[in-house]
């Protein structure tokens, strides 16, 4: 049988996420990538022909055909006969229409597809998954929802500072995340000052909210709270976290854990647009896949049980990894760590 991995979408985790499976399909023991763009736009017409120089193979709906055709796109299948042939479905589509897929589409393929994967802000579509963090809650699972940047962001430091102690170390976690206005790829939704956000959920915002659905695969209920804003950059998000735990510790405990974790990056870069051009300079796609880069400077341990300080959200590397992850995962569910090795260049320990 061929593994095929359908991509749905082409936006800021769409592309880097086909260009990054084309480029390692045969260490990933991927047959074949193909990638679904809905409308046949002039201006994305570079963008496609990238993708399909790397090997991508294009999909389309089959009323949209004559218009790609026009652009001098020529597509390979229509959008049903990409999924009906997948191993693997990847939804990138914008909020939302993951959701409205698995219901009107996914459903129907459901004994074809091995698996069907969301990004981000779809709550609802499946198990929720964050690569290192809960691998083994992972089991027969037909539908994964990748969660968000932000939120991988918020687990990890979880783990580091409390849950790699012990399971019963961590006390509680107070979150702010603060959010870029779009990503560098987008030419709307800009903002012309920091915008402040509400709390919606007992939780405050979707972060904690689905933190605390992701280690609660694992049986944890942890206390945590998030709030979040946006300010009128393009850069990167950022995250205060202040995290409470029950055994005492010190800055270099801190540090030494954080430095430990093979997903975390640490630096002593205090400007989110250094942080930035280091993944445009070294990163595939301009991303480094990592879950966070923890900001050393900004580190604070208050009253030996509190641990306080800043870190930058990789812009959407850690969703990425944590796709192919999960594409991995249910490809080869005895050997996906070894394969996703691969990914290790782009995995950096200091920024």
């Amino acid at each position: 049988m061929s593994n095929i991995v359908h991509v749905v979408g082409t936006g800021t985790i769409g592309e880097p996420l086909i260009g990054l499976l084309c480029d390692l399909k045969n260490p990933l023991g991927i047959d074949e990538v193909t990638f679904y763009k809905h409308s046949p736009v002039l201006t994305d017409r570079p963008k496609v022909k990238g993708l399909l120089d790397r090997g991508g193979k294009l999909v389309v709906r089959k009323e949209e055909t004559s218009a790609f055709r026009e652009l001098g796109l020529e597509p390979d299948y229509t959008a049903e006969e990409a999924i009906a042939r997948a191993s693997v479905v990847v939804d990138c589509t914008p909020k939302g229409i993951g959701r409205k897929n698995k219901e009107s589409l996914y459903a129907t393929y459901e004994n074809k597809v091995r698996g069907f994967l969301a990004q981000g802000s779809e709550y609802g579509f499946g198990k929720m998954y964050a690569a290192g963090i809960n691998d083994q809650a992972l089991n027969q699972d037909k539908y994964i929802h990748i969660v968000s940047c932000n939120t991988h962001n918020i687990a990890v430091a979880i783990k580091a500072v409390a849950l790699d102690v012990s399971p019963s170390n961590f006390v509680s976690g107070r979150f702010v995340c603060i959010r870029r206005a779009n990503d560098i790829s987008q030419g709307s939704k800009f903002i012309p000052s920091p915008e402040v956000g509400g709390h919606n959920d007992e939780r405050g915002t979707h972060h904690a909210r689905d933190v605390w659905h992701l280690y609660n695969t694992l049986g944890l209920d942890l206390d945590v709270f998030s709030s979040a804003m946006k300010v009128n950059t393009q850069y990167m998000h950022s995250i205060w976290f202040d995290i409470k735990v029950k055994q005492e510790t010190g800055l270099e405990e801190v540090i030494q854990r954080f430095t430990d974790d093979p997903r975390v990056a640490v630096t002593n870069k205090q400007l989110a647009n250094l942080v930035f051009s280091f993944g445009r300079d070294h990163g595939h796609y301009g991303r480094i896949l990592n879950q966070t880069v923890v900001v050393l400077p900004t580190l604070h341990v208050r009253n030996k049980k509190e641990v306080v300080g800043f870190c930058f959200t990789p812009q959407d590397g850690n969703s990425i990894m944590s796709s192919v992850a999960a594409i991995e995962h249910l490809l080869y569910p005895e050997e996906y760590e070894e394969r996703i090795e691969v990914l290790s260049p782009f995995l950096f320990d200091e920024v």
